[in-house]
């Protein structure tokens, strides 16, 4: 390789090559394939090995190729398999290694993290805080036979994600292959990584009494909406406690009554809105175990807003990433491809925090554009590939982890931060009221301008 050819890429598009790098550690082949070892039940390697499908699938999820079909052709000599084995192991993958997958690769992203340093504070210092909520996949195209006959929209299925905010990692995912069933069907596969010190933070489709004691039986706190089915008894009245810029706050004590066994001392903090949400509510109730000694009422309705940051996640998953595939109808490729995007967003993570360590852990979160830094990867990607001998990215693989996170934060001093920087906006004004004139139904845009120039 010439070392000229590097040094450009370092020069103009080092941020790519950060990209490329925690790839090529965290996706493996070794690791990918262990992975697949380790938690397929019933799938097995015939011809195509699980890694070379995550290599190729990730470049469909990064928008790097714009389809399945796309990324075989250009990757078929190496696969070396047909077209109709690529889709048949997409189609027959389990779940379980599906969520492994995203799982067992944050579990080393946060350990990179830990190296890299540049953490922000906290949201809640002495407790681990899980953000979980329910993703739905968009609906497929009707290739499968199946489905040709039905004009309704066909659901590939759903999942529950969890959400590490202080990291800003997906760390596990719970699929679903059936796209009619709730997301409570999932809760005890939840329960059982609930770990003693976590706060688990949800919307109010979570707020279920399995749920909530489960949570509580295995030493975790929650705060989480409330849900007007749940029963409860109070035990204190509602008590006004203060104000925040959006309402009013009032406190009370309650019971959360079960058949066997009741949830006391379990505080509720309603935000009386000035203004109605979009739905039309006119306040919000929160539940959560967490001891006034921690957070006052006050402060449990602004942790609540923190619940926003799975849901900035899912948006951004949805922007820059094509995990929702609409040409992969089976449920089980569907939801691989899902979790491959959740790993792809968690690289991006692991970049904000380089970034951050070197340049300002305030000015990433505050400025960074998400859109300049996914536009400039998919714009230098493949010329990278082609220029850069593997051997080189085996060899940054097989770094020790102090000495990859040392290459990465060399990386980062050299981005040109100020080409992924938000572009500021002025304060929007309110648009007149356009002119319709039914006489005429179109305009020249050059007498127009004509005309404003010789208004004084």
């Amino acid at each position: 390789m010439p070392e000229t050819i590097f040094d450009r890429f370092v020069q103009k598009t080092p941020i790519t090559l950060m990209v490329r790098g925690v790839m090529e550690r965290i996706l493996s082949h070794e690791q990918m394939d262990i992975i697949f070892e380790k938690n397929a039940q019933s799938q097995y390697t015939r011809e195509l090995l699980f890694s070379n499908l995550v290599d190729m699938m990730s470049l469909v999820i990064c928008g790097i190729h714009p389809s399945v079909n796309a990324a075989y052709k250009a990757n078929a000599t190496k696969l070396n398999v047909s077209r109709t084995a690529v889709y048949n192991k997409l189609s027959g993958m389990e779940v379980g290694v599906s969520a492994a997958l995203l799982r067992e690769t944050s579990a080393e992203m946060a350990t990179l993290m830990e190296l890299i340093g540049g953490a922000p504070n906290p949201i809640l210092s002495g407790y681990r805080v899980r953000i979980i909520d329910g993703n739905c996949l968009a609906p497929t195209d009707h290739r499968l036979k199946v489905l040709r006959p039905y004009a309704a929209a066909a659901l590939p299925g759903k999942s529950l994600v969890v959400l590490d905010p202080d990291l800003r990692l997906a760390i596990n995912v719970f699929p679903g292959l059936d796209g009619y069933s709730q997301e409570r069907a999932l809760f005890d596969l939840v329960l059982e990584t609930v770990k003693s010190g976590e706060l688990w933070i949800a919307d109010r489709n979570m707020c279920t009494k399995g749920f909530l004691f489960g949570l509580d039986r295995a030493g975790a706190k929650f705060l989480i909406r409330e849900h007007k089915t749940l029963p409860q008894t109070a035990l204190t009245p509602l008590s006004e406690v203060g104000q925040v810029n959006t309402g009013t706050v009032f406190e009370q004590t309650i019971s959360v009554t079960g058949l066997e066994e009741s949830l006391n001392n379990v505080r509720r903090v309603v935000l009386n809105l000035h203004k109605p949400t979009r739905n039309g509510e006119s306040e919000i109730a929160i539940l959560t175990s967490l001891p006034s000694s921690v957070k006052n009422a006050i402060e449990v309705a602004e942790l609540y807003r923190k619940r926003w940051n799975i849901e900035t996640m899912f948006q951004g998953l949805e922007k820059n990433f094509a995990g929702e595939n609409p040409g992969l109808g089976y449920p089980q490729a569907a939801l691989f491809c899902f979790c491959l995007a959740l790993v792809a967003y968690n690289t991006l993570a692991v970049i904000r925090r380089t970034l951050g360590s070197i340049h300002g852990v305030g000015k990433i979160d505050a400025s960074l554009s998400e859109f300049y830094l996914i536009t400039e990867i998919q714009g230098n990607y493949q010329g990278m590939i082609i220029a850069i001998d593997p051997i080189y990215w085996r060899s940054v693989g097989a770094l020790s982890p102090p000495q990859f996170a040392l290459w990465l934060t060399d990386l980062a001093q050299l981005v040109n931060l100020k080409s992924l920087l938000k572009q500021p906006r002025s304060p929007k004004k309110k648009k007149p009221d356009l002119i319709v004139d039914p006489l005429h139904r179109h305009v020249s845009t050059a007498r127009l301008l004509k005309q404003a120039q010789q208004t004084p």
